[in-house]
């Protein structure tokens, strides 16, 4: 067993991002932190998207804190050009990321302590930063007559690029942002798509500034401060309409069909007799929190979520959730992270931690 004062879990933007932060208030990584990452590498859940989504088409990805993102390729998939900006990060200011480590627990220690099991030992310590993200945990719905289905399902977590679908006919579900990248990039080598949704998608005209974003955070941080699972950004600002997008709609790959009521052995069905006959089904349905690593702690509330104040769990002021609700967004997650190791430190002191010399930036 390995005592330290902090514990980061995941190393993506929200983690990479808090490790940063951790280093300008003079911890030393390896004595007085760890960051602890189950990917083989470098790159958060960005190195798992697929080819065909090129940095060039990335909406909204802001550099991590101390370092830009300079003199990408556009046309390079992002899985790419965000790993290795990740990887140079992790060397430029010496974070030590540990990989790869499955956390499979945190349950409570003595002396105040928490442990964090892991497959490289047992971590004792005073503080974590939970910052795993949600990728981990793609989100299936259920409907009757999945299990019968002949042809292929798979979720936005396993998907190849448009390649695997030349020729088929295939139904893409879910109304958010990976949906609509999904069938622009199918479209044009398909035999034919179709697009369901639970609710009619709502298209973002015109500009989407700093106001706009504050009101959509807000929104999902209300839910979060109630208890509530938190909704994705993404989820409460609507779909930009980008000329692709405009072209797409023009075209009819976007022309939405309402949620079907089951699914047949040949495709889905309506309770009024509509159907249709696919090959493929891609759920883009998205995805919820990876925090299973917390259960042992009982951290949710009633309504099914982890309620929060700013990045701290209310119910136990040594966790701190970054990349959760309100943080999900590229610059969501770097604020969190510089907000949750002001706190951390604030409880350090608190506890007689000793600081070391602090470490340039």
């Amino acid at each position: 067993m390995r005592e330290m004062d902090v514990v980061v879990v995941g190393a993506g933007q929200a983690g990479l991002s808090s490790a940063y932060h951790l280093r300008r208030a003079g911890l030393e990584p390896d004595r007085d932190f760890v960051v602890l990452d189950h990917a083989p590498r470098a790159g958060g859940a960005w190195q798992f998207r697929w080819p065909s989504l090129t940095y060039g088409k990335v909406h909204g990805m802001h550099a991590l804190p101390g370092m830009e993102l300079t003199g990408a390729d556009p046309a390079s998939p992002s899985s790419e050009v965000i790993a290795a900006y990740f990887d140079a990060y992790e060397q430029r200011f010496d974070l030590r990321v540990h990989r790869p480590v499955e956390v499979s627990a945190v349950r409570e220690g003595d002396a105040g302590r928490l442990l964090v099991q892991t497959s490289e030992g047992t971590y004792a310590t005073r503080t974590l930063i939970s910052a795993t993200g949600t990728w981990d945990r793609p989100f299936w719905p259920r409907y009757p007559g999945q299990e019968t289905f002949r042809g292929r399902q798979l979720h936005t977590a396993d998907y190849p690029g448009p390649g695997a679908f030349a020729g088929q006919r295939v139904i893409v579900v879910g109304g958010g942002a990976s949906g609509t990248q999904h069938l622009m990039d199918i479209a044009d080598v398909a035999a034919e798509t179709f697009w369901v949704t639970r609710r009619p998608p709502v298209f973002r005209e015109g500009p989407f500034g700093e106001d706009e974003g504050r009101a959509a955070v807000a929104q999902v941080e209300d839910r979060v401060r109630r208890g509530l699972p938190p909704r994705s950004v993404v989820s409460v600002t609507g779909l930009p309409l980008t000329e692709a997008v405009r072209d797409a709609r023009e075209r009819g790959v976007l022309d939405r069909i309402e949620m079907f009521d089951r699914v047949t052995p040949a495709g889905v069905a309506w309770d009024d007799g509509r159907t249709i006959e696919a090959d493929v089904i891609v759920w883009a349905t998205g995805f919820r929190a990876a925090v299973d690593h917390l259960t042992p702690l009982k951290l949710r509330e009633p309504g099914g979520g982890i309620k929060l104040e700013g990045t701290q769990v209310v119910r136990d002021e040594r966790i701190h959730l970054v990349g959760y609700g309100p943080s999900a967004s590229t610059i969501g997650a770097n604020r969190a992270g510089r907000a949750a190791v002001r706190s951390v430190k604030r409880l350090l002191d608190r506890a007689g931690h000793a600081d070391p010399a602090p470490v340039p930036a």
